[in-house]
């Protein structure tokens, strides 16, 4: 009985504190937690901190096998344990989001009924994992097993290049659709003018959000392709003269002014920005007509346009890859928009605080904004290194920006134990506490209800069991104890039940953050 004592004692504590705030009146006569709080639950709760908010997502990006798996054809425990792996280090490191790359080659991390598996998971296209597995269900149960949010990234239009292997599949767009692609370069491009190729893609999204439990649907930058030269230097034209005389026919001939000879290319290009335009604002009604809670996330070029603010320079999103994503923000085909800011602070022409400023400025719908960050020049050689303190200065930067929640960083590969300490700086400095997903108020205004929360003596000490109420959905648990400390944050994953509390902890107060990060009101855990 004496191993038992040290436990009885913090039981014991933790119970005459609750007893001082009135919390055994309702254990005492089977009232449960949740209960409208009497006065001194109420006072008690006063005391509490708000949750902390911030978004802290990484990309993982499966092309090329940037961070996962490591190498095409590994076997599947190998691939499992390791994508175990890196779920942990984002945990350990109070980050809350996983940006999982699921589509890089229109292929597929998952089992599609549309696309072909992924050379990069097997080594050869279209051949099944074995034994079977899929990668996506994995990554999402995983993820949620820790508190962690996933979205899952696909690339909309790119279907091949030289990294994706020898053997095409039957099932790939190359072969089984080839109406709907073009050869550009060294690659292979799904036309976004080609009605066949949009529907197709639509297809392959929708259907992800219909049979995964993701929290996000995410595409970045690649839509119409980057311009690429040829060996004189002149840029190649994309290959899109069918799609484009198709679509002059279906409106009667309007889209080209035979009286102007500039103006074919100059419709031309209008009407690649409509393609685009229209793909994600139909990509984001899906989402919300399927599961209005599935955020929808868009990670474009970080420069709009030259010039937009003042002074910047560079590449033209808007001229160059269609990407009129200015419009899309302010329309609001978004739930967050993460602009690639892969600029220094210091930086001449693309200042990363202007470019921030400049971004936030048209979020006229009052979207998340949450910056993509070139956390993996930190592994770079040479000009290109950046040391890991300029990106805790933009993190912190971000911070200090009121309409700003938040950083998704480019990849995790940079964040994995090395010699340069990337993770560790960031854990340490600006990471070392636990913080929630920012709440989306426009997707949901009904926050959970409060759960059920209880003390139950453990071998280990005290454990603080939880559960939800009816069928809310809860992705994590924010639980505050009362220590020698004050209130210390922890978050408990939705899908688990009960963790123990800290040695010291005399109370004990509990909010459930649904899907949307919207947070149930504040409950004292009652001693059972």
């Amino acid at each position: 009985m004496s191993e038992l004592l040290p436990f009885r004692i913090a039981l014991v504590r933790a119970t005459a504190v609750l007893l001082i705030a009135g919390g055994l009146s309702a254990c005492a006569s089977g009232g449960r937690v949740g209960v409208a709080p009497g006065p001194s639950d109420a006072d008690l709760i006063a005391t509490v901190p708000p949750i902390p908010r911030e978004f802290r997502g990484v990309w993982i990006a499966t092309v090329a096998n940037i961070d996962w798996p490591s190498q095409p054809g590994l076997p599947v425990e190998r691939q499992k344990a390791d994508l175990r792996r890196l779920l942990d280090r984002v945990r350990a490191l109070n980050m809350n989001a996983v940006v999982f790359q699921v589509r890089p080659m229109s292929d597929a991390l998952y089992s599609s009924p549309y696309e072909p598996w992924s050379y990069y998971l097997t080594g050869m296209q279209g051949r099944a994992p074995e034994p079977f597995w899929d990668p996506l269900a994995f990554a999402v149960d995983e993820a949620h097993r820790r508190g962690l949010e996933l979205h899952a990234w696909f690339n909309p239009f790119r279907a091949w290049h030289a990294t994706t292997g020898d053997t095409l599949s039957g099932l790939h767009v190359r072969k089984r659709r080839a109406e709907t692609v073009v050869e550009y370069g060294e690659q292979t491009w799904m036309d976004p003018g080609s009605q066949a190729a949009v529907e197709h893609s639509l297809a392959v999204i929708m259907d992800v959000v219909d049979r995964y439990d993701i929290d996000g649907v995410h595409v970045d930058d690649y839509f119409y392709p980057y311009p690429v030269s040829d060996s004189t230097g002149a840029e190649v034209p994309f290959p899109d003269d069918a799609s484009f005389l198709a679509a002059g026919h279906v409106s009667g001939g309007a889209l080209v002014d035979p009286e102007s000879p500039d103006s074919r290319e100059a419709v031309r290009a209008n009407w690649r920005r409509s393609n685009v335009d229209a793909f994600i604002h139909r990509m984001y009604l899906g989402v919300k007509a399927r599961k209005p809670w599935v955020k929808v996330g868009i990670s474009p070029f970080g420069i709009w346009r030259p010039g937009h603010p003042e002074g910047v320079t560079g590449f033209d999103a808007w001229e160059n890859l269609y990407a009129d994503a200015r419009r899309w923000l302010r329309e609001g085909w978004a739930d967050y928009f993460s602009p690639q800011l892969y600029w220094s602070l210091d930086s001449d022409g693309q200042p990363y605080d202007r470019l921030l400023d400049w971004w936030i400025e048209q979020n006229r719908m009052d979207r998340h904004i949450w910056p993509g960050l070139f956390t993996s020049r930190v592994i770079l050689d040479g000009g290109a290194h950046w040391d890991p303190p300029e990106i805790v200065r933009q993190i912190m930067h971000t911070r200090n920006v009121p309409g700003a929640d938040g950083n998704i960083h480019f990849s995790l590969r940079a964040m994995t134990p090395a010699p340069h300490g990337m993770g560790e700086t960031v854990h340490r400095q600006v990471y070392s506490e636990p913080a929630a997903i920012p709440a989306s108020g426009w997707i949901d205004v009904d926050p959970p209800e409060e759960p059920d929360a209880f003390l139950v003596p453990d071998p280990d000490g005290i454990r603080l069991e939880v559960s939800p109420r009816s069928d809310t959905v809860v992705r994590v648990y924010a639980v505050h104890t009362l220590t020698d400390n004050g209130w210390e944050l922890d978050f408990l994953p939705g899908a688990e039940a009960g963790m123990l509390i800290p040695d010291d902890g005399v109370a004990v107060v509990v909010r459930a953050v649904g899907r949307t990060g919207l947070e149930s009101r504040p409950v004292v855990a009652r001693a059972l």
